[in-house]
Order: structure tokens, then C-alpha cells, then sequence
């Protein structure tokens, strides 16, 4: 399967791009330094983990790196509970 057609990969790589935006906003407009970083950190890591889980050596190896990204997803969500 190709990069083009990994959905996971595609979609992680939008969100880490909508994250990126939401950083800037919460930056530039609200002036929230504290969780904004936490956000950038955490979503951004969620596609990098998938990506490199396309390296994977071996299938243990692929299914610990996809879990490093279930992880990362997990503690975005909660840094967006606190944002509301």
C-alpha cells in the first residue's frame, strides 16, 4: 500500500495540519501559551508516530509505534477537554 493510500497516515497528517493552525490561533488571538504548546506537541506527534511506523522492522515493532500514536491522539483529546 502506498502513501497516497493509507488513510491513517493521510488523515493524521490533516489533523497535525488543523493542530498547527489551532496552535497559531490560540497564540496569536487568545494568548494562551501553556496548553497551546501541550496541543502542538501531542498532535502533531500523532502522525510522526504513524509515519514512522511505516519503517517498522518487524509487525511488534509496527504495532508499538501505532500505539505510541493511539497514546499521543489520547492525550490531545484531553488537552482539548481543558481548552473548553
Amino acid at each position: 500500500m502506498s502513501e497516497q493510500e493509507n488513510i491513517v497516515l493521510e488523515k493524521s497528517k490533516a489533523f497535525a495540519l488543523r493542530i498547527i493552525r489551532l496552535y497559531q490561533y490560540l497564540q496569536d488571538d487568545q494568548k494562551e501559551f501553556i496548553l497551546s504548546k501541550q496541543i502542538l506537541r501531542s498532535g502533531t506527534s500523532i502522525g510522526a508516530n504513524v509515519k514512522e511506523a511505516q519503517c517498522a522492522q518487524t509487525k511488534k515493532d509496527f504495532i508499538a509505534k501505532m500505539y505510541i500514536a493511539l497514546k499521543e491522539a489520547a492525550e490531545t483529546e484531553y488537552w482539548i477537554e481543558l481548552l473548553f
